[in-house]
């Protein structure tokens, strides 16, 4: 498999399954040349069998390197963006849930989660963009829920990507962030407002925003329910002292990024 036909059915599976809104997103931000994806994130368990390290393997042996890890203690998350030295591709950030941190039956409820998937085929990448591959039913989903909303979207929907990027840097048409935010809430979309509209500020290097996530019908082993799903993110880079671009995360805008799956309470 090529890096493009691996983000291909990545946007396949993110914008059938996760996140159908983004095809619309996607139509309207779109001018002359093709979007940028500015980057791409992934969820994951720590675990032996599907950690971190799990996940990067694909993109590894794609070119992918390491740029940097992230500690989101409140959320109980550990993380590491993977660039490619083709600056044209997207950068992958991908996070896991601290398992060990949460309580004793939460634990017992992802390790069920993580036995039914000791047969999967890590090597082809796959299940990057097939979605769950365990049975879970709607009371687990809401018994992780009341701790981590983190736990019950990765539990509820698997792996896939819960967000694509576009990249504000390369718009005619907008040249900030909030300008993106306000058009895209003329066309009726909600724009998560944890931590403000617009996350990060030139100061950071980094400026994001982001859609709530699209509501999505999701089947569990006993029951159907309507739940979070993707969202699509819109982030813009500035120059460093050095002239380059930044091309890390900001732990404290990617923080409340994550809370855009959050359900509405």
């Amino acid at each position: 498999m090529t890096v493009n036909q691996l983000f291909d059915s990545l946007w396949l599976d993110y914008t059938t399954r996760l996140c159908p809104s983004a095809e619309k997103v996607h139509h309207l931000l779109q001018e002359d040349t093709p979007l940028i994806n500015d980057h791409i994130a992934l969820r994951t368990f720590k675990s032996n069998h599907l950690g971190i390290e799990a996940l990067a393997k694909t993109f590894i042996a794609l070119g992918y390197e390491m740029g940097g890890e992230y500690h989101f203690r409140e959320k109980k998350l550990y993380a590491r963006h993977y660039q490619h030295p083709d600056p044209s591709l997207p950068k992958v950030f991908i996070s896991e849930l601290l398992v060990e941190q949460l309580t004793l039956e939460a634990q017992q409820i992802i390790a069920s989660l993580l036995e039914q998937s000791e047969e999967l085929d890590i090597a082809s990448g796959a299940f990057l963009y097939r979605g769950r591959p365990w049975s879970i039913t709607i009371d687990d989903y809401k018994q992780l829920a009341l701790e981590s909303e983190y736990a019950s979207w990765l539990a509820a929907h698997g792996y896939g990507a819960n967000h694509f990027t576009v990249s504000v840097n390369q718009l005619n048409a907008f040249d900030e962030v909030s300008t993106v935010n306000a058009f895209l809430r003329q066309q009726g979309f909600a724009i998560n407002q944890s931590g403000g509209d617009v996350k990060g500020s030139p100061e950071v290097c980094l400026e994001q925003s982001s859609t709530l996530a699209d509501t999505v019908n999701v089947a569990f082993s006993d029951g159907v329910l309507s739940i979070p799903g993707g969202f699509y993110e819109f982030a813009k880079r500035y120059q460093q002292p050095d002239g380059q671009l930044y091309q890390g995360f900001v732990e404290a805008s990617a923080n409340k990024i994550f809370e855009s799956t959050h359900r509405q309470r």
